[in-house]
């Protein structure tokens, strides 16, 4: 099948490390064809030549560049517009409207396809500025209790126009490079990654799957907007490792007009803040509910994706598989007892906890040692953790390292791994020192006791007699060391090993492929002289003689069923002598011409009597008195009384399947005719 992956800031080159994540899938599952389509900075895709070879195709499209040329839309075009652009606005600021944002989103996308080119030139025209502006400062709007400014209302409608970029992509076909022709698509990372899919899915309803490592919204509400220059989904798992020891230097800055980052690196002020996190809030929400299935990476993130309205159902936690459970364990441990720290030097690892600890484990055991690594993201941390431990009396028994080479060296230079953060969000870092087969201590948050589980100590977070106590008995104790460090080894190769990851998406794929068997988009055997794909028809389409004998049986069940419902009233009248000739009042015919056009209007088929009409002024319809038309053929008037004499007789219908070409026998009267 073809499958279309979906990623922002992705680079799937081989040559930059141990491979990435969707390399790994798309060289894993040889019987699939892997077409990527990437959001990428200004600098694009780069040269195809350094694709992986398990990529079919590559195509890019420039989210946070500048933006593309096109023409603006006329002046009929440009309402349009505006009144869906108004729509989606509308939902992001008025909390009463928030279920617009879909519609407002896909009548964006069907108006960029109809008109190339034209979306991105209509969001960053003045008319839009005003749109939003308009809508922006409307009573009762959500604003975060500050009310948009001029500069605010251009900062927002740029970054707007970026974050809806991916709704003009020429990738919308059903054609060679089209998402249409795709059998489904799968977005890795969320965000405006999925915006492809969800028009997708809309247009030509491709079913597609959500794998997030780590979640877009809770990023954004962190305050880690999407980065310039594209940081998620393929690099290598060693860098992305690494960059859990420094945290992003891009927090809460904004973008100049036309993608590039403004000089002063200004930050957000609390109204576009408000209206970004709103967008991306709608954004995540309607991509978990059109979602086929969500693969979390961990049971953490699947809690937060509940809250944000996915269906437990619908979702499965895969874990992030990683080729460093090939890696061979660390070596001998130094000879003095050391405890090793990495992370981010911010507030929020709590780099103090670990300091205020390892004095109490000093005291106890003099000869212990400290080991710090990581890069300072917060200004001042660095001097502020030093003045802490020069205050404590262990500065000469710590060591801040700074970045380490490689995660392995700094598993290596300890005896006993230790973490301290008040929220474990990713399990890549603990899954990385439990490879090394180093003993774990790590503070009870997040994905803590989910990656560890019982190969490890959890104590709760900020109480650092509790760590202190952890770290005490596994250095006193080297047996229960080496334990629990094969044990926590041995678990991470288990849950974090690539070929489980490559199966569970083999049968993930398959599945959804039988539940959505049949596209708008795809065609089947000689239909406009395209190549036969599977499962372009369901099997009930087949078993039924294809399209054409489908309609054949659709026509004839109809003209039974027009024919059954007339009565014998209308096949053989009294007053006719014949029942296809004319009648005693009408000898030239003109009573069958109106029995045929009485039934082709539709008369009313049961087992009850036929309504008659009668004429205004209480005369009855009909020939000599008797009940007129029925009801599809009379003329409009009040209800005669009904005629008991004239009653339609019950018809009976075939019990058993007639084969194709064969009508149906018919009953008239209990008698088949």
């Amino acid at each position: 099948m073809r499958v279309a992956l979906l990623t922002e800031g992705a680079r799937p080159h081989p040559d930059r490390g141990a491979g990435a994540w969707c390399d790994r899938l798309a060289e894993g599952l040889p019987e699939h064809d892997f077409e990527l389509y990437l959001l990428t900075g200004p600098a694009g895709l780069g040269s195809a030549a350094r694709l992986s070879p398990a990529w079919q195709g590559a195509h890019d499209l420039a989210l946070w560049g500048r933006r593309p040329r096109g023409r603006a839309p006329g002046t009929l075009r440009r309402r349009q517009y505006a009144r869906a652009y108004e729509e989606l606005v509308r939902a992001l600021v008025l909390p009463g409207e928030r279920a617009g944002f879909g519609a407002g989103l896909y009548r964006l996308a069907a108006l960029a396809r109809e008109d190339e080119g034209t979306l991105p030139a209509f969001l960053g025209s003045a008319h839009a500025r005003r749109v939003l502006e308009r809508t922006w400062r409307l009573p009762g709007a959500d604003t975060s209790a500050g009310q948009p400014l001029v500069r605010d209302v251009l900062v927002a409608a740029d970054l707007l126009e970026q974050c809806l970029r991916p709704l003009s992509a020429p990738w919308y076909g059903t054609g060679p490079g089209g998402l249409g022709g795709a059998d489904l698509c799968h977005v890795v990372g969320g965000g405006p990654a999925a915006l492809p899919a969800l028009v997708a899915r809309h247009l030509h309803g491709v079913p597609f799957v959500v794998t997030e490592h780590g979640l877009h919204l809770r990023e954004q509400y962190l305050g880690f907007p999407p980065r310039a220059d594209g940081g998620a989904g393929a690099e290598s798992e060693e860098r992305q490792a690494r960059d859990e020891c420094r945290s992003d230097d891009r927090r809460h800055r904004v973008r100049a007009p036309g993608g590039e980052r403004a000089s002063h690196e200004a930050p957000y002020r609390w109204p576009v803040r408000a209206l970004l996190l709103s967008f991306f809030r709608a954004l995540t929400e309607e991509t978990y509910r059109q979602a086929a299935i969500l693969t979390p990476g961990s049971a953490h993130d699947q809690q937060w994706q509940r809250r944000c309205g996915a269906d437990p159902a619908r979702t499965r936690v895969v874990y992030e598989g990683t080729p460093a459970v090939d890696r061979p364990a660390a070596g001998p441990e130094p000879e003095r007892p050391t405890l090793v720290w990495a992370g981010a030097l911010e507030p929020g690892r709590d780099t103090e906890l670990v300091l205020h600890a390892f004095a109490r484990v000093r005291a106890e055991l003099p000869a212990a040692r400290l080991v710090v690594h990581g890069q300072e993201t917060a200004p001042g941390y660095l001097a502020h953790c030093a003045a802490v431990a020069e205050r404590l009396g262990v500065a000469v028994a710590v060591d801040f390292a700074g970045r380490p080479g490689s995660l392995a060296e700094a598993w290596q230079s300890g005896t006993v791994v230790v973490f301290s953060a008040l929220s474990q969000r990713s399990p890549r870092l603990l899954a990385d020192a439990m490879l090394s087969g180093r003993a774990v201590v790590s503070t009870d948050v997040g994905v803590a006791r989910e990656v560890v589980g019982p190969t490890g100590l959890l104590v709760p977070a900020r109480d650092p007699r509790a760590l202190a106590g952890a770290c005490l008995a596994l250095l006193r104790d080297e047996e229960r060391r080496s334990r629990l460090g094969l044990a926590g080894r041995l678990r991470a190769q288990e849950r974090f090993a690539v070929e489980p990851v490559i199966g569970v998406f083999r049968e993930i794929y398959l599945e959804l492929v039988s539940q959505y068997p049949a596209f708008p988009g795809g065609g089947g055997v000689g239909e406009g002289n395209r190549a036969p794909r599977p499962f372009a028809r369901p099997a009930e389409y087949w078993l039924a003689d294809g399209a054409r004998g489908r309609d054949d049986r659709d026509s004839r069940d109809g003209r039974d069923d027009r024919e059954a419902s007339a009565g014998p009233a209308d096949r053989a009248d009294p007053a006719d002598p014949e029942p296809g000739g004319g009648g005693a009042g009408a000898p030239d015919g003109r009573s069958a011409g109106r029995r045929g056009r009485a039934r082709r209007d539709g008369g009313a088929a049961g087992p009850g009597p036929p309504l008659a009409v009668g004429r205004p002024g209480g005369r009855r319809s009909g020939r000599g008195g008797a009940a007129g038309p029925r009801l599809g053929g009379a003329r409009p008037g009040r209800l005669a009384p009904l005629t008991p004499a004239r009653r339609t007789p019950v018809r009976s219908r075939s019990l058993f399947f007639s084969p194709p070409g064969r009508p149906r026998p018919r009953f008239v009267e209990g008698r088949p005719r």
